[in-house]
């Protein structure tokens, strides 16, 4: 077998694991439960992972190929139209059988099925990539959506043991000048990339300083002290109706505990690090702690020409000032697969950098995440920027 090829079988079969490794800690009525609409079981991500290959690879292009269970092709789309009709998202906790141990049989099928197949045919290999890329970002939803179930249950389980973490001294704030102009952003061809990162192209940035860290639990703590939540100055409009109508007084997982903030976190409630980035706010509350400091959130344009010196890059998902829109020239790719990234282009805000829980490997700077303004649910903190005049 050429060594390319090897490498290729080697890297399936990583992801793939390492998606079963991420469910391992949980009893099957956890990875059964579905905290809220936004959030999906674990049993359905393994699920929804394994139907990608069999639905986009084995089924049009593995000769004999039979599907695991006609039924899954319904209970695991989650929105590919062209494909058919689905179960909707919020009643995937409905969906009690197949159970975890039937769900973890049909990935052993379908990934014996695609070693056999990439083994003797290699005309998917981008589709098959693809695929191991969609399989990571649902490796770090499970990590996401099961934090936010263990949070609602009374126990308050953690998901994992603590672990010993260095005591940061707080630094203060260093920035970083652009002079501005003609610059080129956007995936440049070489190596994965999904179709919403390009075409690469050329956009004007006036000049313009950002942070070289994300705002700390510490600064986020002085915001909050200073009636942040209760001052509409600050805010967005719909921000200001999510403050009100929702009774957001902290990030999500903060609570006030005999008067010391604390956060559950993966490995259950601790007290707030001061020190640490804030993590699981809005973008509504981003703009407004910028609007608080007297200072901006970056353009994504911006952000992706600083992203060589940022300091802790990848420590919290960042959000722009940017709504996730088509770059110029963009083009959705033909079939199903069109519908990964361009037909959420609406309503939705961008995020740059990557996050705790997002796989090793799979940052990179010019990826676009992307999520309502009002989500907090994701690993989402702030870095400021500021005009230079």
């Amino acid at each position: 077998m050429p060594p390319v090829q090897a490498r290729g079988l080697d890297r399936f079969r990583a992801v793939r694991s390492r998606t079963e490794e991420l469910a391992a800690p949980l009893s099957a009525e956890d990875q059964t439960v579905q905290s809220m609409p936004d959030a999906s079981p674990t049993k359905w991500h393994l699920a929804h992972t394994t139907w990608f290959f069999e639905t986009f690879v084995l089924r049009p292009h593995a000769s004999g190929y039979r599907p695991f269970d006609p039924a899954f092709e319904y209970l695991f789309n989650s929105y590919y139209e062209a494909v058919g009709p689905r179960h909707p998202r919020p009643q995937r906790g409905m969906i009690t059988r197949p159970g975890a141990e039937q769900v973890l049989n049909y990935r052993r099928y379908v990934t014996g099925a695609m070693l056999d197949f990439l083994t003797h045919d290699r005309r998917c290999d981008e589709l098959v990539e693809l695929g191991l890329n969609h399989e990571q970002q649902h490796q770090e939803l499970i990590l996401m959506d099961i934090k936010h179930a263990l949070s609602v249950n009374p126990l308050r389980p953690a998901y994992r043991a603590a672990t010993p973490r260095a005591v940061l001294v707080p630094q203060a704030v260093a920035w970083r000048e652009f002079e501005g102009g003609l610059v080129e952003v956007g995936h440049g061809g070489h190596g994965f990339a999904f179709d919403n990162e390009g075409p690469r192209h050329r956009t004007w940035l006036d000049a313009f300083a950002i942070a070289m860290r994300p705002v700390t639990c510490g600064e986020y703590l002085a915001f909050m002290e200073d009636g942040g939540y209760r001052r509409a100055e600050f805010w967005l409009s719909a921000g200001w109706e999510c403050v009100n109508s929702r009774g957001w007084e902290a990030p999500l997982y903060w609570e006030n505990k005999d008067g010391a903030w604390h956060v559950f976190t993966l490995s259950g409630l601790e007290p707030v690090d001061p020190s640490r980035s804030v993590c699981h706010v809005s973008a509504f509350e981003a703009a407004a702690f910028a609007k608080w400091a007297g200072k901006r959130l970056p353009r994504e344009a911006e952000w992706e020409t600083a992203a060589g010196v940022l300091q802790g890059s990848g420590e919290v998902w960042e959000w722009t000032a940017s709504p996730y829109v088509a770059y110029p020239g963009y083009r959705e790719p033909p079939g199903a697969i069109g519908e990964y990234n361009g037909k959420f282009m609406a309503s939705q805000m961008v995020l740059r950098g990557g996050c705790s829980a997002t796989p090793e490997g799979h940052v990179r700077p010019t990826y676009r995440n992307f999520f309502p303004p009002d989500a907090r649910w994701m690993f989402g903190g702030i870095r400021l920027a500021e005009d230079l005049r």
